[in-house]
């Protein structure tokens, strides 16, 4: 865990860099980009507005760092979603994860990467591109997973991949969306059972 000692008015103040920016992702992850203030963000880290900037640069760079920690994680489910043997298995993993992440009594609701994009105006428009891209690596993965399936035989040769992973990803925004207006783990379950049953099968 690092500590970084920063000057205050003369006397070092240390604080855990790791505590810092982990409360620092609550913040964002609740109120998004924008409306995570310099105020809000120094107060749950618990640190000065020079000791933010010395030890993280500015709020944008801030976040950059809150996005990484959130995908190593608070994503990692995605990884051992593509890594399931059937297409099905991926589907249902990736939808599971997000719901046990999203309804995690620990941490805020919704997707941080959804509420980021979604939720950003002209003046962080630079953060809202630069979610959209992290999103489109882990779409091509999805496709890419989902292309070897359909070559396997594990899908249908009628599926279009492109179409259904546009699917998936609706599903996992739409539940974001709903899970930070407050849906219920059983609301989530029950989207997720009917999706899956709708899922294409030879």
């Amino acid at each position: 865990m690092e500590t970084t000692a920063i000057a205050v008015k003369g006397r070092p103040r240390e604080f855990c860099v790791d505590a810092a920016l982990a409360a620092a992702l609550r913040v964002f992850w609740s109120k998004g980009y924008e409306g995570a203030s310099l105020n809000d963000l120094t107060e749950a880290m618990g640190i000065t507005r020079p000791s933010l900037y010395a030890a993280f640069g500015n709020k944008e760079a801030l976040f950059r760092k809150a996005l990484d920690l959130y995908e190593t994680e608070k994503l990692a489910y995605v990884g051992k979603s593509l890594a399931q043997p059937t297409a099905r298995g991926v589907a249902e993993h990736l939808l599971r994860g997000s719901m046990e992440n999203q309804t995690s009594t620990c941490e805020p609701h919704g997707c941080l990467g959804v509420i980021s994009a979604v939720a950003c105006g002209a003046e962080a428009e630079c953060i809202r591109l630069e979610v959209l891209e992290r999103g489109k690596v882990a779409r091509r993965a999805l496709v890419e997973r989902f292309e070897r399936a359909k070559i396997d035989g594990d899908l249908p040769e009628s599926v279009d991949v492109e179409g259904l992973t546009s699917f998936l990803y609706a599903l996992l925004q739409g539940m974001a969306v709903q899970a930070g207006a407050g849906a219920t783990r059983a609301d989530l379950e029950r989207m997720i059972d009917t999706s899956m049953l709708m899922w294409p099968s030879k």
